[in-house]
């Protein structure tokens, strides 16, 4: 009999009020059966707001630093257990087991910087213009935050929504991707063992269509923290709008390696195969172009396309692979989409196919696969794949590196590999990207830097670092008059 996994609704572990289910499979290999997960309805969205509001009442009453000592703790614990977890959200996922135990790590390492931001939720004090009056800000919880994450960080991605949203006071209502429920189920737990009371978090497990979207339109639900797709963002972003919810966007990318003449060719060349091929390039961050200088094109790409090409795919869990699965059916034929895009705009000079094998049967494999004489403006050079697909676009002048990385609707992150400062700092000041790292891939983020991007990549609103404590609370505004008489502010008290 496969496992079966329940939702966290009031305070216990409970099956959906609909009494269905739906399986989750090992991407690498289908006839592995993860269990069985609740697949929930809006009634069960409804019973998890209700437990919300009763835990929000609770812990908003809790002192920051005190929160923060819950938050240490399930860091100490994710620390303890990380194999486990890593090992259990790649069987799930897909992506080699050393790529999970970083997804870990970076939910470990934002554990503690949530929990010492619990002692830093600054306000302001400032002067009065008035005499005997007193001026000062503070930070306080908001209410019940939907949290609706992505796949590809099962672990990392929730710890970066639901650890600032709980110092700031808030409680949660959590709904993972579908193909990831396992390793949402281990969070709660984690969270629960840490001392969080019960009704602070709520684990709702279902699809999109048919929780997320309730949660989303939840009346009693005022902050909205979303990962995914542009095109789902978008929608998000139309509800919320017109509730008056506050609502965080992470959505697509398309971004991009700039490599000149003068660059180290081998850190280069790692640089884009990790970011390139990294977690099947199932990444937001992946790189998806490579901008090469006319100058050192032939050579880079050939030592790229060899390099790709002894890439081994595989599982996972296995020791020696480099690339795991993508993650579901519609996952692999949105690739071969494009790959097929690809044959009829570019030269196609490595893959291009599902990747065939003894040992790949049953899996959702694609062959890393290179696109060279990649035309800007073209499908290929605009639109994201979100797979091991890497389009090459070559340039004469970084002015056209500049112009052709910033064409594209989406503005994530984008890399340039150069020894010129005076070219770096360019890159930094003119690339329209959120983030830009210079000689080191596409992707790479750490847990006390704001994370996101501009254009369709978000709304504006950062995952990670300082500035996510921001949008999980308010400012209050206080004034203390110990004057003892009434003072008239905006009254023209200047002879």
């Amino acid at each position: 009999m496969p496992e079966s996994f329940q939702n966290f609704i009031a305070g216990a572990w409970v099956d959906s009020v609909s009494g269905r289910t739906f399986e989750n499979r090992n991407p690498a290999r289908a006839d592995d059966l993860v269990g069985l997960f609740p697949r929930s309805v809006p009634e069960d969205v409804d019973r998890a707001v209700r437990s919300a509001q009763r835990g929000f009442d609770v812990w908003r009453r809790t002192p920051a630093p005190a929160r923060g000592d819950v938050l240490r703790k399930a860091g100490d614990l994710m620390t303890a257990r990380k194999d486990e977890i890593a090992r259990a959200a790649t069987r799930e996922m897909g992506k080699v087991v050393a790529e999970t135990r970083g997804d870990v790590q970076e939910g470990i390492d934002t554990a503690y910087y949530a929990a010492t931001e619990c002692r830093r939720l600054f306000g302001h004090t400032v002067p009065s213009e008035l005499p005997d009056k007193w001026a000062m800000t503070y930070r306080r919880p908001i209410g019940v935050c939907g949290m609706i994450t992505p796949f590809n960080f099962p672990m990392a991605i929730p710890t970066w929504k639901i650890f600032p949203a709980l110092a700031c006071g808030n409680a949660v209502v959590f709904k993972p991707a579908e193909d990831v429920p396992h390793t949402g189920a281990l969070f709660v737990e984690i969270l629960l063992d840490a001392g969080l009371p019960p009704e602070v978090i709520q684990l709702v497990h279902g699809y999109g269509e048919e929780v997320g979207q309730h949660l989303v339109e939840h009346p009693e639900v005022p902050v909205i923290s979303f990962t995914g797709s542009t095109e789902t963002g978008r929608r998000i972003g139309e509800i919320c709008g017109r509730m008056h919810k506050r609502l965080s966007l992470e959505m697509g990318g398309k971004n991009a390696q700039i490599v000149l003449p003068d660059a180290d060719m081998e850190l280069a060349l790692e640089g884009v195969l990790w970011g390139a091929f990294g977690t099947t390039g199932q990444r937001c961050t992946a790189t998806s172009r490579l901008l090469l200088h006319e100058d050192v094109q032939e050579e880079f790409l050939t030592e790229l396309v060899r390099r790709a090409q002894a890439l081994r795919l595989g599982d996972g869990l296995l020791d020696g692979t480099d690339v795991g699965p993508l993650i579901n059916a519609a996952a692999l034929e949105k690739v071969e989409t494009y790959a097929g895009v690809a044959a009829a705009e570019a030269d196609v000079v490595l893959g291009g196919r599902r990747a065939r094998g003894p040992e790949l049967e049953g899996g959702f494999f694609f062959e890393p696969t290179v696109a060279q004489a990649v035309l800007p403006g073209s499908r290929l050079a605009l639109e994201e794949v979100f797979g091991p697909l890497l389009s090459v676009i070559t340039f004469r002048e970084f002015d056209d590196a500049i112009r052709i990385n910033n064409e594209v609707r989406y503005g994530l992150s984008s890399s340039v590999y150069t020894t010129d400062v005076r070219v770096a700092f360019r890159a930094m000041s003119e690339l329209d990207t959120g983030i830009t790292y210079v000689n080191a891939p596409t992707i790479g983020a750490e847990a006390h830097l704001p994370f996101g991007g501009v254009k369709e990549t978000g709304n504006g609103h950062r995952e990670g670092g300082w500035e996510v404590y921001e949008f999980y609370s308010e400012t209050k505004v206080c004034y203390v008059d110990y004057s003892g008489r009434l003072q008239r502010a905006q009254i023209d008290n200047y002879d």
